[in-house]
């Protein structure tokens, strides 16, 4: 979406004043010495200027004069600032809220991703339901600007996009596809763990390397069995990892105990330890631990 919008004022300006006046800058690269006079500069050969800061926050010397730069920007001057993450306990935070346009581009969880790809597909011109939208997202996984990507492909090859040109034209993600095998043994569905763990290491993934992403499903897991009354969102924001697979996870968490995580977990790092340190069948290992998690 952040990469949308810029796109969009880019393309705006352009089309009314040309690419003469359109300036980019990049925070790292700035000497803040020298910022005043760029804001203050007038246009040249054209009506107006814009000027997209990537991460001006990365100096200290930005943060610190930042409402003095603002006032500084020329009348002439449209100047857009760019930050991939912000503090918002910071007094520059605080800063750009108050004195800008600002606009927060949030991470949006499951169904939020699923109602934009539905959204975007109209502006493509392409047909996209609901439920095939949430279909691509939990294929795909979680990321926005792969999902577009995906789907400016699938509508390309097809404006009725659908459940099956889905499975034709993507490939499911190694993370999503173990959450779906923890899932098959949590539930005891021994042929669909089996099956599912069969086509992670046909896309020629390793036994350890499917172990690390089941380890990481089981901290999502114990994560939300030792998160107390915190929601959702607030586990997400201290523990930093995504709303969406916190959200995907919490179904599987309330069937289970803490005492069952740690279980696992403990089974997992004796399983990793073995791994490393023995000539075993790491498939055939791999493949008991997960059966082993409904019994």
């Amino acid at each position: 979406m952040l990469r949308q919008e810029l796109r969009k004022i880019r393309q705006d300006f352009i089309k009314e004043y040309t690419d003469m006046g359109l300036e980019n800058y990049d925070g790292m690269d700035v000497d803040p010495k020298l910022l005043p006079s760029i804001l203050q500069a007038l246009p040249f050969l054209v009506a107006k200027r814009c000027i997209i800061f990537r991460q001006p926050s990365a100096q200290k010397a930005v943060q610190e004069d930042l409402e003095q730069l603002l006032t500084s920007v020329n009348d002439t001057t449209d100047l857009i600032i760019v930050e991939p993450k912000l503090d918002k306990r910071t007094s520059y935070y605080k800063a750009l809220q108050k004195q800008t346009d600002f606009r927060e581009f949030k991470e949006l969880d499951e169904r939020g991703l699923a109602q934009w790809l539905v959204n975007q597909a109209k502006q493509e011109k392409a047909s996209l339901s609901q439920s095939d939208a949430q279909y691509l997202v939990q294929r795909v996984g979680a990321n926005q600007l792969m999902l577009s990507n995906e789907l400016q492909k699938l509508a390309d090859y097809s404006p009725a996009i659908s459940r099956q040109t889905i499975d034709e034209m993507t490939e499911p993600t190694p993370q999503s596809s173990v959450f779906d095998l923890l899932d098959a043994a949590l539930r005891g569905n021994k042929p669909k763990t089996v099956a599912l763990y069969r086509e992670q290491r046909q896309q020629k993934t390793e036994p350890l390397a499917i172990m690390g992403m089941l380890a990481w499903q089981l901290h999502i897991l114990a994560l939300l069995k030792t998160a107390g009354e915190r929601n959702q969102s607030d586990i997400a924001r201290e523990a930093k990892v995504s709303p969406y697979v916190l959200s995907k996870s919490a179904s599987v968490a309330q069937n289970y105990s803490l005492q069952d995580v740690k279980g696992w977990v403990r089974a997992a790092t004796e399983l990793d330890v073995q791994l490393k340190s023995r000539p075993i069948d790491a498939d055939e290992a791999v493949i008991n631990y997960l059966l082993n998690f409904s019994s």
